[in-house]
């Protein structure tokens, strides 16, 4: 068990993001036994530009001219730094060695407002962990000199067509030289494995504690509550088409005029202008804290994974289906490479009519037994347990590095 040590996150995340995610998580369950810094990426030079107006724009104006602090404290252990540097947009250099050669000079900026941080808090002899990010933070195991390196590689980042201009070149240089990879699945684990022997796998945490409804006191929103039409199925998270697929859940609400679809997140521009707004069973909610997620999701009947199967949503590991399970949900997601993993625990679908068909066979099968097994299964996936895992291939590690020392 890794305890008072000094351990440095950051990712492709800035902390004030509206919805949870893993890195934040990660760094609040470190913190319990270590002291962490929380490092939010540098402005990029476009987003000033093109989106001054947007509140966390303005926040990070705030702080690099002094009207706000750039070191914020969360717990007794975890502090929030946000760089005052810029770096520079760079991403769209289609020459590899002048690319990398800007990179370096963002990321030594980026260094020297880190250490300014490392210096305020005293932290010694840190361990630097990296979530998933390739490009900001390329070079900082050579400008901070950690004791240890650890990448998370948990999402298939390098498809997303910003990341695989330059990311895809540059991942698999970084995984080579860091000193141990972790990835939430085995196809991501094996990929590691190509460049560093060590690489491990270690999962997926969930939280938990914010989904334990062991005394039935999770409330479900008021505006849920008013729903006359059931079943409800329904889905939370962001409403992107580049991860779910418009076309299945039209075909579900036209087929099932009877269900409500509930949708509830943020839509992208293809969602909002789908036809499924014109659908009187499909309900959008919107936006929420994530904090009142697991009362929505108590409130539905089913819970839903419609991904579009592509190379990204195929080996990603779909956090939401712990959320679902956590609480019992019967759940029915598309068939990916990764969702075998959940194979005994949800209803999984290749096609629209399959899909659909599964949701039937959800409603009819399900028992208070079944409402256990899922949440036991989801129980064993917690960020604790996480965390001991990465923190176990650390242990590890040191060990052989102090042996061949």
């Amino acid at each position: 068990m890794i305890e008072n040590r000094d351990i440095i996150c950051f990712g492709l995340q800035p902390w004030d993001l509206d919805i949870a995610f893993t890195l934040k998580y990660t760094a609040i369950e470190m913190s319990k036994k270590n002291r962490v810094l929380f490092l939010n990426p540098p402005l990029h030079r476009s987003e000033l530009i093109k989106q001054p107006n947007h509140p966390r724009i303005k926040d990070r104006k705030a702080v690099m001219t002094g009207k706000k602090p750039d070191l914020y404290q969360y717990n007794d252990n975890l502090w929030v730094f946000t760089p005052k540097s810029v770096n520079e947009s760079i991403n769209w250099i289609p020459f590899s060695w002048l690319h990398d050669q800007l990179n370096y000079m963002n990321d030594r900026r980026f260094a020297k407002e880190i250490k300014r941080a490392i210096k305020n808090l005293d932290f010694k002899d840190y361990i630097l962990f990296d979530d998933n990010s390739m490009l900001v933070g390329f070079h900082l195991k050579e400008l901070l000199k950690p004791q240890l390196s650890v990448y998370l590689l948990r999402d298939a980042v390098t498809l997303v067509s910003y990341h695989a201009r330059h990311g895809k070149r540059l991942e698999p240089e970084l995984i080579r030289k860091m000193d141990l990879m972790v990835a939430n699945s085995n196809f991501f684990a094996e990929y590691g494995k190509k460049f560093n022997k060590h690489s491990y796998l270690v999962g997926q945490g969930c939280d938990l504690e914010l989904y334990n409804d062991k005394d039935d006191t999770i409330e479900i929103p008021e505006e849920l509550k008013a729903i006359e039409q059931r079943p409800i199925i329904g889905y939370v998270g962001a409403l992107t088409t580049i991860r779910l697929d418009i076309d299945r859940l039209v075909q579900l609400a036209e087929q099932k005029p009877n269900w409500t679809l509930v949708l509830v997140g943020p839509e992208d521009e293809n969602f909002k202008a789908s036809r499924l707004h014109q659908l009187d069973n499909v309900i959008f909610l919107g936006r929420k804290d994530p904090s009142t997620l697991p009362g929505y999701i108590k409130g539905f009947d089913v819970a839903i994974n419609p991904q579009v199967v592509n190379p990204i949503t195929d080996v990603n590991y779909p956090l939401k289906i712990d959320e679902y399970l956590a609480l019992g949900k019967p759940t029915v997601a598309s068939k990916t490479t990764f969702m075998d993993y959940f194979k005994d625990y949800t209803y999984l679908a290749d096609t629209h009519q399959e899909f659909i068909d599964k949701i039937e066979q959800a409603l009819q099968e399900d028992s208070p037994q079944l409402h256990s097994q899922r949440i036991d299964f989801a129980s064993s996936h917690t960020w604790e347990n996480f965390v001991a895992k990465i923190y176990n291939h650390i242990e590890e590690v040191e060990q052989e590095k102090m042996n061949e020392a």
